[in-house]
């Protein structure tokens, strides 16, 4: 499972012209699923991010109560190594991704965060501040 963490200042996520999450000053996460992903990883992942020290004055997330907002994002598992198109081999199909994305956004709300998502296999649209710029790629 892999995640792009972003500090914000604000974030949203439409579908369709429809606003469907948004979240002020917290963590913008973009998850990724790959084959072998776990609800455990999910959940291991979900609790490193709402303990990451990243927001201003060093703060986490669970010190602030600031808002999480999760997009789903399988080109995160994208390959351009080799030619000019990228392969999505390495992503898991939406049958085994869908349900560990909503077990990652579980675990979030398990441990006390306000969490928006976006629409899984949706077309979206983002929009964000990104705070910094701080941004981190994350891996479990």
């Amino acid at each position: 499972m892999r995640a792009v963490v972003q500090r914000v200042t604000q974030a949203r996520v439409d579908v369709a012209g429809e606003t469907v999450g948004e979240i002020g000053t917290g963590l913008m996460v973009l998850l990724g699923v790959t084959h072998d992903d776990t609800a455990e990883a999910a959940t291991r992942l979900a609790t490193k991010i709402w303990n990451l020290r990243i927001l201003r004055k060093e703060r986490s997330a669970a010190e602030v109560d600031a808002g999480i907002l999760v997009v789903s994002q399988f080109t995160l598992y994208g390959d351009a190594r080799k030619g000019r198109r990228p392969t999505w081999t390495a992503a898991a199909p939406g049958a085994v991704a869908e349900p560990l994305y909503a077990q990652f956004c579980s675990a979030l709300r398990g441990l006390g965060a306000t969490v928006a998502e976006g629409v899984f296999g949706a077309d979206m649209q983002i929009t964000l501040t990104n705070d910094g710029p701080t941004t981190l790629v994350l891996e479990v």
